[in-house]
């Protein structure tokens, strides 16, 4: 099942995502919620009762009233909290291997992650950013879960239990800025906090299991072979494979739960896919290519991110008119 939120005279909706077309879940169930947070907070009992509705407006006994004019949400438009892993070994050591210094051995021994705003999701559509911002504008490539029930000390072997789906994430970054305050150990902060990008729909696990993998060795969850790729402008810049994630959902949920609740609508991110940012590539590319050009986001850009079962998520790069500057209020 493919849940999505959307926007209807400026009222935001819950509804299921079916042949190309969006139906209102609440008009076909009362006792569904017309909005993602409510609806994730009911637990299994409210996501079975969508499924239904979702397998009878396939089958086609039920016949609701489609939407027509419509803005597409991030799935979940305000999430509890979100945070960011770090799962993808190949882009942590081509990223230390650019900067000259050797793979951190941490990386093998736990999952990481940060806490980025929760409150600049954003969904397909414009990404406004300031002129900041376009010091080093990048993209990240990554896929995001969803948590669908309160839980504490969750260990690992039953993680998966608590994802109620699966997105796209562009974990939009602004390097210049996340460069300079990371100096002082602390971050990343202003570099990270104007835009993380979620979605087309939310993608629930049961859709996924023909593409279920065996985790890596020593690891534990769920792991599946989808293909990532990002195109900017049509050109395809990045691709990568969802089953490379050495430390799986499960075992980052593991790490978010130690003594802390997590909370339906918590959004956790994979971290960046093997050449999935400009970083990154730029990086390979000077050390491959002295005369190598570096690109970074510009206004006007089309992003164009793909990853196999969770469809496509494209957003255009704005600029707003402002002079104000951060880096130009620095001291020194």
């Amino acid at each position: 099942m493919k849940l999505v939120s959307y926007k209807t005279e400026d009222r935001e909706h819950l509804g299921v995502f079916v042949n190309g077309h969006i139906y209102n879940l609440n008009s076909c169930n009362k006792l569904i919620p017309d909005e993602m947070n409510a609806f994730l907070q009911g637990g299994d009992a409210l996501m079975e009762r969508a499924k239904k509705i979702n397998q009878e407006i396939i089958d086609g006994s039920l016949k609701p009233k489609e939407e027509v004019f419509y803005e597409l949400l991030a799935p979940v438009p305000h999430p509890t909290s979100c945070r960011d892993g770090y799962a993808f070994r190949q882009h942590v050591a081509a990223a230390r291997r650019n900067r000259k210094v050797d793979m951190i051995a941490e990386f093998d021994q736990y999952p990481i992650f940060y806490f980025t705003n929760h409150n600049a999701i954003q969904g397909p559509g414009e990404i406004a950013c300031m002129p900041d911002h376009f010091q080093k504008l990048d993209f990240e490539l990554e896929v995001a879960i969803v948590i669908g029930k309160k839980g504490r000390n969750i260990k690992a072997a039953e993680a998966d239990n608590y994802i109620a789906g699966f997105m796209i994430m562009n974990d939009m970054s602004a390097r210049t800025l996340q460069m300079e305050e990371m100096l002082l150990s602390l971050g990343p902060a202003k570099g990270k906090d104007f835009s993380t990008v979620i979605g087309p729909w939310l993608v629930t696990p049961d859709e996924l299991e023909p593409f279920k993998v065996d985790a890596k060795p020593n690891h534990v969850g769920n792991a599946y072979n989808l293909k990532m790729t990002c195109s900017v402008n049509g050109q395809q810049v990045s691709a990568g494979n969802m089953a490379d994630m050495d430390w799986t959902f499960a075992e980052i949920i593991e790490r978010c739960a130690y003594g802390v609740d997590v909370l339906p609508g918590d959004v956790i991110g994979s971290g960046t896919v093997g050449t999935g940012c400009f970083l990154e590539l730029n990086g390979t590319g000077l050390l491959n290519d002295a005369n190598y050009k570096p690109q970074w986001l510009q206004a006007g850009d089309d992003v164009e991110m793909e990853i196999t079962g969770l469809g496509v998520l494209t957003n255009i790069i704005t600029k707003v008119d402002t002079d104000f500057s951060l880096l130009g209020l620095k001291k020194n």
